[in-house]
């Protein structure tokens, strides 16, 4: 058996990064920035005020209360017409520009308006109070997006601010589900003798887009080596696919139409991994007509087996194909597992589904689901992590365990 870091090295020194492109700047959510992004606008474009108020000269509000004649009113995307002078204020919004002859703007909490033509200030403020300077949050040539950072909402809302209407960016990868066998059934039919509901495909399609990724469903493929190596073959050329994610016929002694097909067309390494669930796994690449080699994960039938070998050997590939970096891995922390777990030595780390959360002493527990079989997946559906349990005779309640979490929003639950 091979150790897991070394298969994961094997596969990841085979997974390129993605060549960057330029993409519109709503298609650029999630994606890792190749470019640093340097703002060719200030922001704000212009001086103007942060709350609303009253308009007027820092001189004129020394002494307070003072009443000063109104001379007009500034709504936000108004310019201004008339200049603040002595002894008179302008009425102003929120955004608005600053008028000339302005230095501060007093808050309309802090003032008392008297008629139509006259307000009464009752708090004295500083020259630049409540006004924000042209270029207070970005200046022309500097850089607000540097590579290597995802695109956040955030990010997409100072990409906007400047008028950066592209970026430049790691592109998703294209990734293509394939299940294999006469078996499968997906289309809601009565199950004949034998035959089973397809599972695998409709959860690795969910997992690969959560990854980051575009899923490509390639459907079923039944038990014949033609019509296999044709999907396959078209998925990488008319397809587009960058990538093709397999599940089963990949153990030592299968003889699978996925073997057979892969060991023919394709630059295969079979290996056992030295951990469990998913000691099975196959990896290598398939040419496109351009010439390009295509990664190939091969993972094993069962669906706890399919997950785990994707979640620790496909998806930071995949990641990695797409400029995550040192992102590309799942989160992990060390834990408190609240249950003895109990195993024997047999050369592999054992991948056990748990329910982190967090204790009342600040720190991540995990409670051990107790239906750990390869094909339990009804079980792994309500765990949020991977508990590491090392080779061995197990552990005992309260020992230090080290977890990988799962999902979307990977990560404890609230405190117990």
């Amino acid at each position: 058996m091979t150790p897991l870091h070394d298969v994961r090295a094997m596969v990841l020194a085979r997974c390129a990064v993605a060549t960057p492109v330029q993409v519109a700047r709503a298609d650029a959510a999630d994606c890792i920035v190749a470019q640093d992004v340097v703002a060719t606008e200030q922001v704000p474009p212009f001086a103007n005020t942060a709350v609303d108020g009253y308009a007027v000269r820092s001189v004129d509000v020394g002494r307070v209360p003072v009443e000063l004649r109104v001379i007009g009113e500034l709504a936000a995307g108004a310019a201004p017409t008339i200049a603040v002078t002595a002894g008179t204020a302008i009425r102003i919004m929120t955004g608005a520009p600053i008028p000339d002859g302005c230095d501060c703007v007093v808050m309309v909490e802090d003032t008392e308006r008297i008629g139509t033509d006259s307000v009464n200030i009752l708090k004295s403020v500083p020259a630049g109070a409540a006004i924000r300077a042209a270029g207070s949050d970005v200046a022309v040539g500097a850089t607000v997006v540097t590579a290597g950072m995802r695109v956040t909402p955030m990010i997409e809302g100072v990409l906007a601010s400047i008028n950066a209407t592209h970026v430049v960016v790691y592109p998703r990868v294209k990734v293509g589900v394939i299940s294999t066998g006469d078996e499968l059934v997906d289309d809601g039919s009565p199950l004949a003798a034998g035959q089973i509901r397809e599972s695998n495909r409709t959860m690795l399609v969910r997992i690969v887009e959560e990854a980051g990724a575009t899923a490509i469903d390639l459907g079923i493929v039944r038990d014949n080596e033609d019509e296999l190596e044709a999907a396959l073959r078209s998925a990488v050329s008319t397809g587009g696919c960058d990538a093709l994610v397999t599940s089963g016929g990949v153990s030592m002694g299968d003889y699978d139409i996925v073997k057979a097909v892969l060991s023919r067309i394709a630059d295969m390494n079979w290996v056992q991994v030295a951990m469990k669930p998913a000691k099975p796994f196959a990896f290598g690449t398939l040419q496109n007509p351009s010439g390009v080699q295509i990664p190939i994960f091969g993972l094993p039938g069962n669906p706890v087996s399919s997950l785990v070998s994707f979640e620790l050997l496909a998806r930071p590939a995949l990641r990695t194909m797409m400029g995550f970096g040192a992102a590309s891995h799942r989160p992990e922390v060390l834990a408190i597992t609240d249950d003895a777990v109990k195993r024997h030595p047999d050369g592999k780390v054992h991948f056990d589904r748990v329910h982190a959360s967090w204790g009342s002493d600040g720190r991540v527990h995990v409670s051990r689901k107790s239906e750990q079989g390869s094909h339990q997946l009804a079980t792994t559906a309500v765990a949020n992590a991977l508990m590491m349990v090392p080779d061995g005779n197990g552990l005992s309640a309260g020992d230090d365990v080290m977890v990988t979490f799962l999902g979307a929003d990977a990560g404890p639950t609230a405190a117990k």
